[in-house]
């Protein structure tokens, strides 16, 4: 090949490094010929599918010889009657991680710069270099957002300022209070993303905020959620954003068209409907959060206390080789290096006999 593609690409594209999901299940079979696999790695829902989606997915699959509506008016009428919102403040993604890059399509210019917490979500910097514009990563404080100090970072050239509530993947959570303190201190053009991939699951008693409820109140706030976590549907990808009209309107001029598949659709607007089914994801979660959490305080490995559906592990020491070990066992967990936290694991709650099997296994790495 004679032309380097790579000098002609976009510096700020080539300078990237890709995000990287957790290991397939799949992968690991092929590598290490393993069949009986448990995958803890990306905070995927254990119980598999709503039948209620499943059932409104299979069906919306004899119409797929048809676009599906690209304006997605069934789903945004399930959101607005859940939620409370109106449909004109919703935008559809293919999973909340597409809504987060088309925030910052819409309001970053190369330059500009946008903020985001040490130990926050992976995708903020990708978008952020993606734009061609400067992060301002905020040092974390006890592994979570340090609100003020974040909010003290902005300057003339802030555009944008990316929070997760609960974070991924330390699960560390900030209070209604700090949240509305943070939003009165920041300058009302500056857009801020507030990420609650994982409000579910969050204790209702903790005093964590509900972004839907701020959005009135804030015209500069954008609350992105997703149907992959607690609802089941990662394999189907669906996210919604909510925000004030002119931002939705924004977004959703550069959104692509057809983003959100038939089955995706149906299966997003049905489970809505199926209380019985998320207080059931709920509920094993809660359980699993208690198990786990108990595992590791026998086994004297500290951990960070989560609001999410997953567990980070410090285990004061380089985490590889008991990522490894734990491969070889058939656990899946994911390696949080990129995040520049070497010593730590995250592990997903899973089913009870998944979790017991994780620990039997991070018991038998630790002894390696």
């Amino acid at each position: 090949m004679s032309i380097d593609f790579y000098s002609q690409a976009v510096p700020s594209i080539t300078a990237l490094s890709p995000y990287r999901p957790g290991k397939p299940a799949g992968e690991l079979q092929r590598e290490m010929g393993l069949s009986d696999i448990i995958s803890l790695a990306s905070n995927e829902n254990p119980l598999g599918p709503s039948p209620r989606a499943l059932a409104a997915a299979s069906a919306a699959l004899m119409r797929v010889e048809r676009y599906p509506d690209g304006a997605g008016f069934e789903l945004k009428a399930a959101l607005s009657s859940a939620y409370n919102v109106g449909p004109e403040r919703i935008t559809l993604g293919n999973g909340s991680n597409e809504l987060l890059n088309l925030v910052a399509r819409v309001f970053v210019r190369p330059g500009d710069e946008v903020i985001y917490s040490q130990y926050a979500f992976i995708a903020y910097p990708i978008a952020t270099r993606a734009c061609q514009a400067h992060p301002v990563e905020v040092p974390a404080k006890m592994y979570g957002h340090d609100l003020t100090a974040m909010a003290g970072a902005v300057t003339e050239r802030t555009r944008l300022i990316y929070l997760a509530n609960p974070n991924n993947p330390t699960g560390t959570a900030f209070s209604d209070s700090a949240l509305r303190a943070f939003l009165d201190a920041v300058p009302a053009h500056v857009v801020v993303v507030l990420d609650e991939a994982y409000t579910e699951y969050v204790d209702v008693d903790a005093g964590l905020p509900n972004g839907l409820a701020l959005i009135d109140e804030y015209d500069n706030l954008v609350v992105t959620r997703t149907f992959s976590k607690a609802f089941g549907l990662a394999g189907l990808r669906v996210g919604f954003a909510v925000s004030n009209p002119q931002i939705s309107d924004l977004m959703n001029r550069i959104r692509e068209p057809f983003n959100i598949n038939v089955a995706a659709q149906a299966a997003a607007a049905a489970v809505l409907t199926d209380s019985d089914y998320l207080q059931q994801v709920l509920d094993t979660n809660r359980r699993g959060m208690v198990q786990v959490s108990e595992g590791l305080r026998r086994l004297a490995v500290e951990f960070l206390t989560s609001q999410g559906n997953f567990v980070t592990l410090d285990l004061k020491r380089d985490a590889q080789p008991i990522f490894d070990s734990l491969l070889r066992q058939g656990v899946i967990v994911r390696p949080l290096q990129p995040y520049n936290m070497p010593h730590h694991l995250r592990v997903t709650i899973g089913l009870e006999q998944e979790n017991a099997r994780f620990l039997a296994a991070l018991e038998r790495a630790l002894m390696c």
